[in-house]
């Protein structure tokens, strides 16, 4: 999955409008929508934003990782 279709299937997973990003990012609004369109991509400090607001790695926001959660599981 690509960075636009991880923070789609997060809001909506978590039923967070782009609104509610916003707010809780510090992130403009127009800059979340041109995202979800495909038009630009976040800096680095903006995906570190949204991936600390859903509780997730920067990885698994870029489409590097399938694990979501921040805390990787280890080796017993």
């Amino acid at each position: 999955m690509s960075f636009v279709e991880r923070l789609i299937f997060l809001m909506e997973a978590n039923s967070v409008s782009g609104y509610q990003l916003s707010k809780g990012t510090g992130i403009a609004t127009s800059c979340i929508s041109t995202w979800k369109n495909g038009k630009t991509v976040p800096s680095v400090k903006r995906m570190a934003s949204i991936a600390n607001f859903f509780d997730v790695s920067i990885d698994y926001l870029a489409g590097y990782d399938d694990i979501p959660n921040r805390k990787k599981a280890t080796a017993v």
